[in-house]
């Protein structure tokens, strides 16, 4: 093996090494705008627990005058 093609393969290398972290940062992102949402999601649609335990609770107001 000589000089150039050793140089031609850890360029390569460098290269290959800096698109995969690029990918993995562009991934890292994604997921952390999907996990976003999720909890968002889960956040806004589960009901409180204390509307599970008792379900009429806050439905209507006691008025006496």
């Amino acid at each position: 093996m000589d000089i150039a093609e050793i140089s031609m393969s850890l360029s390569q290398n460098k290269l290959m090494s800096a698109v995969g972290t690029a990918m993995l940062s562009k991934t890292l992102n994604m997921a952390e705008g999907q996990t976003e949402l999720l909890t968002e999601g889960i956040d806004m649609s589960s009901p409180s627990l204390e509307s599970l335990v008792y379900p009429t609770s806050g439905t209507s107001i006691d008025l006496r005058i």
